[in-house]
């Protein structure tokens, strides 16, 4: 009898820094995971080709020896992508990078498992608010009269809000625009061939026929809004499609896009 299919990808592919791809291996099988990367490399050639991935074994129970692990590393070179260094793990994972010649990286790490959504330390709670004491009656100052009324107090000067990032200009093929802990806006046009990216979310009131990518820290509640859709890739907080798997409706029309329970929707705009 015949075993059941196996539906589940091997290995997890997440969109993080500019040109940059992280793998979180889930299942250690060589094969499974090259042809599951040449797949992606066949289907987005300008988005996959010789790009630079990380490889993460975070998700393993056991990390793989330095043989197999060098033997992944060749299968994936041979799928048309190009491992460049390990995700940050335990001593034991530092060991294997450096017996593999390569580095680890922390910080991409980091980002990853915010985009996952798993487990991130909690942000210190804000230190309680003075309670606030009542003041002494003021004396009136030298020649004052005593029934003078107070003076009006000052006004605080306006705090102006951060706009973000606006590039007025279209955004041409080959060109990178990333804002870093803001929200972007692309008053023109992103050409295919660029690519845009926010730690918020992204705006285009123009043609998107490049890549956007809105949450880059990790942000899931950022989106990604564009007036005609003809995106190569977009991505939220890691989580992406590329050009084949938008809904062909949606191609030029005006949309949004949006993470909801780590599956990336989009739909027309109202």
């Amino acid at each position: 009898m015949n075993a059941a299919p196996n539906y589940e990808q091997a290995g997890d592919l997440k969109i993080g820094q500019v040109g940059i791809a992280n793998l979180r291996v889930r299942s250690f099988e060589v094969e499974r995971l090259a042809d599951e990367m040449r797949e992606r490399v066949q289907r987005a050639p300008a988005l996959f080709r010789r790009a630079a991935v990380i490889v993460d074994f975070g998700g393993l129970s056991d990390l793989p020896s330095v043989d197999e692990a060098r033997a992944l590393l060749v299968a994936l070179r041979g799928a048309g992508v190009i491992p460049v260094a390990l995700a940050y793990g335990t001593s034991e994972n530092d060991r294997l990078a450096e017996a593999l010649d390569l580095p680890t990286l922390a910080k991409f790490r980091a980002q990853y498992e915010r985009a996952g959504g798993e487990a991130v330390s909690p942000a210190p709670a804000p230190a309680p608010a003075a309670a606030a004491t009542p003041s002494a009656p003021q004396q009136p100052k030298a020649g004052q009269p005593r029934n003078a009324p107070a003076p009006a107090p000052t006004a605080a000067p306006p705090i102006a809000a951060d706009p973000g990032l606006v590039m007025t200009a279209p955004v041409r093929s080959g060109q990178q625009v990333y804002a870093e802990q803001r929200d972007l806006t692309v008053v023109g046009t992103v050409g295919a061939g660029a690519e845009v990216m926010a730690d918020g979310s992204v705006h285009i009131y123009g043609s998107l026929r490049g890549r956007a990518l809105a949450g880059a820290q990790g942000n899931t509640q950022a989106r990604i809004f564009c007036q005609e859709f003809h995106a190569e890739l977009v991505a939220v907080a890691g989580h992406y499609i590329v050009a084949d798997e938008a809904p062909a409706h949606l191609i030029g029309k005006p949309v949004q896009v949006w993470l909801d329970n780590e599956t990336l929707k989009i739909a027309a705009l109202d």
